[in-house]
């Protein structure tokens, strides 16, 4: 699960639409280096999930990348233009991520991490525990 967090590294292309002014406001730039930086840093934590000594900063991996798309979501709804909830009046917002290909993003993509990061949890969870429900884990018999 955290191995297919680097792809969010490609969250690049939001600074592209951005400097397109196909986006404008916060969301552009949180969502962009929020995944970059949660892609990056998937690297190192793909091998340091290995070892077991590693759990808190894995956690704390795992809390900004949730992070991170929770106020993704948060700065899109609040940038969209004529949106009941906008708060930022920078045309045209996040109105790119309404159109294919880019509405793939907010209803697929960011779903899909939420619920890998949700499982990293429950795996970090389990594994504190000595629970032996991990999934995708499976303990030998004694």
């Amino acid at each position: 699960m955290i191995g297919l967090n680097i792809a969010r590294v490609l969250a690049v292309l939001f600074f592209l639409l951005w400097m397109e002014g196909r986006l404008a406001g916060p969301f552009p730039f949180s969502a962009g280096w929020g995944d970059i930086i949660t892609g990056v840093f998937a690297v190192p934590f793909l091998f340091a999930a290995i070892d077991a000594k590693h759990e808190g900063a894995i956690a704390a991996w795992n809390l900004f990348g949730t992070a991170d798309l929770v106020l993704a979501i948060f700065f899109g709804v609040t940038s969209a233009e004529g949106a009941p909830l906008q708060l930022f009046h920078s045309p045209p917002g996040s109105a790119a991520m309404q159109y294919l290909p880019w509405s793939f993003v907010p209803t697929v993509l960011v779903p899909l991490y939420l619920i890998m990061h949700a499982i990293v949890w429950a795996q970090l969870r389990a594994r504190r525990t000595g629970s032996s429900r991990v999934i995708g884990t499976a303990r030998p018999a004694t």
